[in-house]
């Protein structure tokens, strides 16, 4: 749709994306991506890139030991949060419950995130695959997150600068 260019395309590895209506700011629609969800892990703390390759290690090896293929969801990635669909899974995050995300660094196809409980002190890494690299799943949840804090964190909680000489 962006080059204009027409031709035949795999509806297979294709999802809707939903706009809304507001265009007023870069990040007021849905992304949407197609992953496979490998599974979910409860983590020590709440960020870090070597809690996360740990974790994407166990839930892989989890999942290789349990003998089941990842099950096919779509994720869609908003100022609301992460929303994770599919015929044997559904989960919602609110973006103010995700503490860290990122690709593996080794195999960007590899990607996860942290949250935190609402309730309690406990977290937990959810892991996706993907048969290609998920830097833009990861850059998209990441600018959901500038659009947050600009629109929540940014006017509830005004910073000043203060400079000493």
């Amino acid at each position: 749709m962006r080059t204009g260019s027409t031709g035949i395309f795999p509806a297979f590895y294709v999802v809707k994306v939903a706009k809304e209506l507001n265009q007023g700011s870069s990040m007021s629609m849905t992304l949407t991506f197609l992953v496979r969800f490998l599974g979910s892990v409860q983590v020590p703390i709440h960020k870090g890139n070597d809690v996360l390759c740990a974790a994407m290690q166990k839930v892989v090896c989890n999942r290789r030991l349990a003998g089941q293929p990842p099950s096919v969801c779509v994720l869609e990635v908003s100022v609301k949060g992460v929303k994770i669909s599919g015929d044997q899974c559904f989960h919602f995050f609110q973006l103010k419950n995700i503490s860290f995300c990122g690709c593996h660094p080794k195999h960007s196809k590899y990607f996860g995130f942290i949250t935190k409980h609402p309730d309690q002190q406990r977290f937990a890494c959810h892991v996706m695959v993907s048969d290609t690299t998920l830097h833009p799943l990861a850059e998209s949840v990441g600018r959901a997150f500038q659009q947050y804090y600009k629109e929540h964190i940014g006017y509830s909680c005004p910073t000043e600068d203060i400079f000493i000489e």
